[in-house]
């Protein structure tokens, strides 16, 4: 089973998204915490506005919400960490890459979807496309107080948990009930009860200083909210309607548009290896939706 192209084309939207709202939270050089926060708690009052209106998930889907929002908060500690010591272009490719190979190692063991052998070639040649973006550039001078290998560390960690969230998400929204009210009631949950705790730290860590940067910016932590939980809202959807490593993977592809608004909007370097690797990238893609070849 493959992906269908109208929900090909909902994840690559996805994955533009996800970049978009990374980029608004790494450009951020006052408070990354206090705009994360804000980025959630937009997520929060959006879930709030679903909630209402749509039916109560099934009880043996809260297991998987409530691993999915324990999940996330290790997600957020490790990639803060990884933008706080490294560039976009570097942390988010090799974070990202990880994700959708793990997820596909994992799947046909825990969760019980098999892949055609093109699928796991196809797996492999995006994940290490990925990672290739990520590696570091000759000639290019470190920006003061980066360090390369605590980014790499903490990017490689958060990887770690994006896999997990996304198998946790993929089985509590396959859980949550028979329609897709059932299926929006689940993201919408998951939007309420994740979404504040940020911020709340935020105000406990820095009282002093947290409301007066929301305040100042606080409409920027609203557009990425409102980007980041439609596109995380759009993938988890398409985890019920095809296998969980091929929508990681598609997801994922965030990493083009990762480096690219690192490139073109942060001043940050791409040069002609990342070019083949998102070329790498492209050819994976391609075998893992393409038709079978053997």
């Amino acid at each position: 089973m493959v992906v269908e192209p109208l929900i090909v084309a909902l994840l690559l939207a996805a994955a533009l998204m996800h970049a978009t709202w990374n980029a608004i939270l790494k450009s951020d050089q006052s408070d990354r915490l206090a705009t994360f926060g804000i980025i959630m708690t937009t997520g929060t009052v959006m879930g709030l506005c679903v909630v209402p209106f749509v039916p109560m998930i099934e009880p043996a889907a809260w297991k998987y919400l409530l691993a999915s929002v324990a999940i996330h908060i290790a997600y957020y500690f490790f990639l803060l960490k990884a933008y706080s010591y490294g560039d976009l272009s570097h942390t988010y490719p090799i974070a990202r890459g990880m994700g959708p190979l793990l997820v596909a190692l994992v799947s046909g063991r825990f969760i019980g979807e098999h892949l055609r052998v093109q699928d796991i070639a196809g797996v492999l040649l995006l994940s290490f496309g990925l990672i290739a973006l990520a590696m570091p550039l000759k000639n290019v001078v470190p920006k003061p107080g980066s360090r390369h290998g605590l980014a790499t560390l903490f990017a490689m960690l958060t990887g770690v948990t994006i896999a997990a969230y996304i198998i946790a998400d993929g089985l509590g929204v396959r859980a949550a009930g028979p329609t897709f009210e059932h299926r929006i009631s689940y993201i919408a949950w998951l939007a309420v009860i994740e979404g504040p705790w940020l911020l709340v730290l935020a105000a406990v860590l820095r009282p002093g200083s947290v409301w007066t940067h929301v305040k100042r910016t606080w409409y920027r932590g609203m557009i990425g909210g409102v980007v980041a939980n439609v596109g995380y809202g759009i993938a988890i959807y398409a985890l019920v309607l095809g296998p969980m490593a091929h929508v990681a993977a598609l997801r994922e592809t965030s990493v083009l548009f990762g480096a690219l608004i690192g490139t073109l909007l942060l001043g940050e370097p791409f040069g002609r290896r990342r070019v083949a690797a998102a070329a790498v990238i492209v050819i994976g893609l391609v075998l893992m939706n393409g038709p079978q070849l053997i």
